[in-house]
């Protein structure tokens, strides 16, 4: 409770409505006030930082609680700026209720402060803003028509840029559309047949690449004693006993037609087990791998396997399967890929995207196209860029050639975007406040109030 004793003034003047009033404090107060002059001016803080329902909350933790409309009256109390009319002037859209309502932001392209919000993103708020605020010189928006008639019609001797980010955009847009159009070349072909020769019953037979080697030139050596021996009338028997060799030996090198046969790793021995091996793998799939229990199974079948034959052909199984070639890279992974720069990709990325060009030549030339336009964006190369969309024209590049063809449409702005400094960043960052400003408000919001809240912010 405040205590406070003010003095109280008589008129002199005989006919004045007013014979007495008190002394005013109006550092203190306001006739009428329920709060004091410095709470009103904390509670404005407050609604513009948090709005309702937050702003609500925290001042009743700050020991004043107020109610929400309270905060959004305070705020709606407060007068408008009247900021100067820009030299540069960003324009952008957002959305005041998403998919069914939208507005316009204009920012200063110098200072990025909101300058007004227009109710709708139409030509015609546009126009008639921009006739009542002579003076502006360049128009960053983006490449929307009817922000670009607009600023034709409000302002016809300002210069209209086109920002650098939706360009890109754009063309990010266009490679994805490229890029779809051959996603058949973006997995690997299949691996090539085994060349071999074609044996008498049709079948294929694999050539091996000939052994090499100490072992391997004794080998041949053996196999060509043998055969030359037996070509000159010897028997087998006589053959072993003019060499100093075992039969064994002697007849494992004459059944071979080539002395590479003897060298081939030796073919696994048919087992006891192998009749039971699919049987095992679909047991095994279905989650039973328990070797006991497998080997009881078998043997109530009667099948003529021991336990270390289950346990070792189980152990084989639960070892890890061979990997599976990697998927294919999708679209949306090799359309970022052609359009970050190169340094970010890495060593795995540079080679699949290689491997990528390599096999569809339509994607290395938008590669390059995209290359192209990069250079054109970073370094402010516009006068290249008719050259550029001849290019393009000429590759017929599905994707690419209507996005090129297309910013001849709006050319003299898209080369104003390519050659000035000047862009939509500032007016991209006030959209990214306006959102804010929107989950603050919990939902709707009329827009008189939104309207406040993103000028005073």
């Amino acid at each position: 409770m405040i205590r406070l004793t003010v003095r109280r003034f008589i008129c002199g003047t005989a006919d004045c409505p007013r014979r007495t009033f008190a002394e005013p404090f109006a550092r203190l107060t306001a006739p009428y006030a329920r709060f004091t002059t410095r709470l009103g001016h904390v509670l404005e803080h407050v609604g513009l930082a948090l709005a309702g329902r937050a702003g609500a909350r925290l001042s009743a933790q700050l020991a004043f609680p107020v109610g929400r409309m309270t905060l959004l009256r305070r705020v709606m109390g407060l007068p408008d700026p009247r900021p100067s009319t820009p030299r540069v002037l960003g324009v952008d859209d957002f959305a005041t209720r998403r998919g069914q309502t939208y507005s316009t932001v204009l920012t200063c392209g110098e200072t990025h402060r909101v300058v007004d919000v227009l109710p709708t993103r139409d030509s015609g708020p546009l126009a008639a803003w921009l006739a009542t605020h002579p003076g502006v010189e360049i128009i960053c928006r983006d490449r929307a028509g009817a922000y670009a008639e607009g600023a034709r019609l409000g302002a016809p001797t300002a210069i209209q840029v086109a920002d650098r980010f939706h360009l890109w955009q754009g063309i990010g847009r266009a490679v994805e559309t490229c890029v779809a159009a051959h996603r058949e070349d973006l997995s690997a072909p299949p691996p090539p047949p085994q060349e071999g020769v074609e044996t008498s019953n049709g079948n294929s037979e694999r050539i091996e690449p000939a052994p090499d080697g100490r072992r391997a030139q004794r080998k041949k050596a053996a196999h060509a004693m043998v055969h030359e021996l037996l070509a000159q009338g010897y028997s087998r028997r006589a053959t072993t006993r003019h060499l100093g060799w075992s039969l064994n030996t002697v007849l494992r090198y004459a059944r071979a037609a080539n002395w590479q046969d003897p060298l081939r790793e030796n073919r696994p021995r048919p087992s006891r087990l192998d009749p039971y091996k699919p049987y095992l793998e679909r047991r095994f799939a279905a989650g039973c791998t328990n070797v006991t229990r497998l080997h009881r199974e078998l043997t109530a079948e009667n099948a003529p396997v021991t336990y270390q034959m289950v346990r070792a052909y189980i152990a084989t199984l639960r070892a890890a399967p061979p990997q599976a070639p990697p998927p294919p890279p999708t679209v949306r992974r090799v359309t970022g890929w052609l359009t970050r720069h190169p340094a970010t990709l890495s060593e795995d990325e540079h080679a699949a995207l290689k491997d990528v060009l390599a096999r569809c030549p339509e994607l290395e030339a938008a590669a390059a196209h995209v290359r192209d336009f990069g250079e054109i964006l970073t370094h402010r190369l516009g006068s290249t860029l008719p050259a550029w969309i001849d290019a393009v024209d000429a590759s017929q590049l599905p994707g690419l050639t209507g996005f090129a063809l297309h910013l001849l449409r709006d050319l003299d702005a898209v080369t104003a975007g390519l050659t000035l400094h000047w862009s939509s960043g500032g007016t991209e960052g006030a959209v990214n406040r306006i959102k804010k400003i929107k989950r603050q408000l919990y939902g709707r919001a009329g827009f008189e109030l939104l309207h406040k809240l993103i000028l005073l912010q």
